[in-house]
């Protein structure tokens, strides 16, 4: 070889090497939740790895070094998660308060399944992002072949606007299995005020039993509050006039999110002239399914 033409190829060789190390080499600025098997939970970005140890950086803590065989989970969370290096989970039951639904609605694949002291089971399904279907059962048939209650909850929501502004309206229709002419349910009709983790709703309601329709509407009136990044404070509340007496229900309580579900508990307390305070234990807890889980 001419000693010009490996002159050549010695320096287009050296200028190559120099253009692939001179790349910049994208860093992974992904936002990592990492839970270890001792029930310990970081949040922050990965600087580097190797074989055993997992490089750590957190907004509280530092750089800290993770052993990776003490890591039980480790997944990517999404920035608009974060706050204050904290995560806040979404609202696994925004669609409802304790029982009462509000106007917003389940997206489109997401889903729900509720269960309230044992008994009351129920689920919802975003048929659409403005139409979802429920239903539930209390099984009443494992005490001794008893009469079961069934129903179904269609429901419809509107965004009137975003995140600010929601109506629905919906119905619950049921009967009891192994009894005639025992339909009862309600329609309804809420507006809701505020985001989806802090709002207000105003509902009206009528039930029929029967085949009758009640004489007067059923008021609503709910409330909901994100006090931090697992727990939401709930009123929900109620006031029905029966035979020209009227009768309220107060309900005060907290939601508890663990992880992607919800804890609620709270105390109902009904209200009478000529009742004293009587406290009836709320407890209920609702697991997502479908798209809800990828949020």
């Amino acid at each position: 070889m001419k000693a010009g033409t490996f002159i050549l190829v010695v320096f287009f060789v050296l200028t190559l090497d120099i253009a692939v190390f001179a790349q910049p080499v994208e860093k992974d600025t992904s936002v990592i939740r990492i839970e270890t098997s001792d029930g310990n939970e970081f949040v922050g970005k990965i600087i580097s790895e190797d074989s055993l140890r997992i490089y750590f950086s957190t907004k509280n803590l530092g750089e800290i070094p993770i052993l990776k065989k003490d890591i039980k989970l480790r997944e990517r969370v999404n920035v608009q998660q974060i706050r204050d290096g904290e995560i806040w989970f979404p609202n696994p039951q925004s669609t409802r308060y304790f029982w009462s639904p509000n106007g917003y609605g389940l997206k489109k694949g997401e889903g729900y399944y509720q269960n309230i002291w044992v008994l009351w089971n129920q689920f919802a399904y975003g048929v659409t992002d403005n139409f979802s279907f429920g239903g539930g059962v209390i099984p009443l048939f494992f005490f001794g072949g008893a009469p079961t209650p069934v129903f179904i909850s269609p429901k419809f929501s509107f965004p009137v606007e975003k995140d600010k502004f929601n109506l629905g309206a919906g119905v619950l229709a049921g009967t009891i299995l192994g009894e005639s002419e025992t339909s009862f349910g309600i329609v309804y009709g809420v507006s809701t005020f505020g985001t989806p983790d802090n709002n207000v709703s105003f509902g009206l309601g009528y039930g029929f039993a029967g085949g009758s329709w009640a004489s007067s509407p059923m008021v609503n009136f709910n409330g909901m509050f994100r006090l931090s990044n697992r727990w939401y404070f709930i009123t929900e509340n109620y006031y029905v006039n029966t035979g020209g007496e009227g009768t309220g229900i107060l309900t005060l309580g907290s939601r508890w999110i663990i992880k992607k579900a919800a804890l609620d508990f709270g105390l109902v307390m009904p209200v009478q002239s000529g009742i004293g305070f009587i406290g009836i234990p709320w407890l209920g807890f609702t697991v997502p399914f479908g798209k809800a889980l990828e949020q």
